[in-house]
């Protein structure tokens, strides 16, 4: 094996680099991968744009990844957990099993977490270090493209767990990016009665509806076909004035969020997803709210349901490889990056594929 690989060197904001750098050394009880696939997260866009802070810099970001071992340390080795040769996905969120957090199993609350592409070198390079902790062997049946969606699926099989939808509910979803549509086929396999998704482009309303959308809302542009200018009303009528049952919002918008606490009913619950920026103000009606007797939660990584998330795709519940637009080098991750936060070319999912 070579000494060197390539990685994108993330080195301040808006500035990547693509070096050359020596191949990661193997701790005891590290497992070198070589990178196959490593979706692009919208959280790698924060940081590139100086949005939100990396634990270090310079930094190989990218955590949505599988690939192949080639090296494995000395504490796996020992227990017989992994060879080269096997085909992996990472869990990137990988806890230290020794704080009072870990103990008590919120895992994502752990005081020491390890986390290649955010806090530690991670997959938009030709190799990546993981702690065999957070690694999982993948089924023959799901190709590397699809095993790359099961970080954000764990995550959105948490939040979906939160939601608690029971059997004919109707269930509304405010984002239709990759996890909003990944929700909305979850929702139906749970056995929702109908899933509204709310959002402000069409293209990603018409995925979202090609997945499994009952209804679909575009509360921004008003020359769009599924214009809405009044939510709230629009739910009513498909509800017979009840109002949705669950609404969880995978969107760092407030004011989404807080539309989702105007467009369900009582007894509702509603699930806070996705990441605000630091100075967000949840502004919540205390008395209709209080009154309505809803619950309203919150919603971070993916404790405890890895091995949920990653029989749901070998046994084909969902069905997320045609949900990348695109697959690109590693050479052009940086131009992925700024493209897809401009939306170019309409894209749902891309892949960095070293």
């Amino acid at each position: 094996m070579a000494e060197t690989m390539k990685a994108q060197v993330f080195l301040a904001p808006e500035r990547m680099e693509l070096q050359e750098l020596p191949i990661p050394k193997v701790g005891d009880a590290d497992v070198l991968v070589r990178v196959r696939n490593c979706g692009i997260c919208g959280s790698d866009i924060s940081y590139y744009f100086g949005l939100s802070p990396t634990g270090k810099m310079p930094i190989v970001l990218g955590h949505e990844f599988t690939g192949e071992v080639v090296e494995v340390g000395a504490i796996p080795k020992s227990l017989g957990l992994f060879k080269p040769g096997d085909r992996v996905v990472v869990n990137p969120v990988q806890h230290c099993n020794a704080c009072y957090a870990c103990a008590s199993g919120h895992t994502n609350l752990c005081a020491n977490l390890y986390v290649p592409g955010v806090n530690a070198d991670g997959a938009f390079a030709e190799y990546a270090l993981s702690r065999y902790t957070g690694l999982f062997k993948l089924a023959d049946n799901v190709s590397y493209a699809a095993g790359a969606f099961i970080e954000p699926l764990a995550c959105a099989v948490y939040g979906m767990k939160k939601l608690a939808i029971e059997p004919g509910q109707f269930v509304v979803i405010f984002g239709p990016g990759p996890i909003g549509i990944m929700m909305v086929q979850m929702a139906k396999a749970i056995g929702a009665g109908k899933v509204a998704m709310v959002g402000t482009r069409d293209y990603r309303l018409e995925e979202a509806r090609k997945w499994g959308a009952d209804y679909v809302f575009n509360t921004k542009d008003e020359s769009s076909p599924y214009f809405v200018k009044d939510l709230k009303a629009a739910i009513a009528d498909l509800t017979y004035g009840q109002l949705a049952d669950r609404a969880i919002v995978p969107t760092s918008s407030n004011a989404a969020f807080e539309q989702a606490i105007d467009v369900t009913g009582g007894a509702a619950i509603i699930v806070h997803f996705g990441l605000p920026d630091a100075g967000d103000v949840i502004h919540v009606p205390a008395l209709a709210t209080h009154t309505a007797d809803k619950e309203i939660r919150f919603s971070w990584l993916a404790p405890g349901v890895w091995p949920t998330t990653i029989a749901m795709i070998a046994n084909g519940l969902l069905n997320l490889e045609p949900l990348v637009s695109k697959a690109v080098p590693l050479s052009e991750a940086a131009t992925a990056i700024v493209n897809l936060r401009a939306r170019k070319d309409d894209p749902i999912k891309v892949q960095v594929t070293p």
